[in-house]
């Protein structure tokens, strides 16, 4: 009996860990960002892809082109990268951070300005693959 209850222990310890290995999030493709500075709505566009065993990738706003992404990194559901923001005559690296959960994404974007960080909300949804 014994030996019963610990195989079906291990068979259900086994599939739960299946089932957590399954779930591993997957930035790539293209993601439609939303975010707020001020009171100003703003968008962008972030494509992430794999190139070789690396992830690389590009961000592009309405009002400017796109722009190669730096220092891409996944770590479990965490998604971390920089991108150069220009305004103007001026740029700003600003620093992401999001959580990825299936087809969405949610976190925050740093730029420092005037020697000060500011932190805004920005949110994603993952564009569907035409088939």
């Amino acid at each position: 009996m014994k030996t019963i209850l610990s195989a079906a222990l291990l068979l259900v310890l086994g599939l739960c860990g299946l089932a957590g290995a399954q779930e591993k999030a997957d930035p790539v493709g293209t993601w439609k960002c939303e975010y707020q500075i001020g009171e100003q709505k703003r968008t962008s566009t972030l494509t992430i892809k794999m190139d070789g065993d690396k992830l690389a990738g590009t961000m592009s706003w309405p009002d400017q082109k796109e722009t190669n992404l730096k220092d891409v990194k996944l770590k479990d559901a965490d998604l971390t990268f920089s991108a150069e923001r220009v305004l103007g005559d001026n740029k700003f690296n600003v620093e992401y951070k999001f959580t990825i959960t299936g087809d969405k994404l949610k976190g925050k974007g740093a730029v420092e300005t005037g020697g000060e960080k500011r932190e805004f909300d920005i949110e994603g949804k993952r564009e569907k693959k035409d088939k």
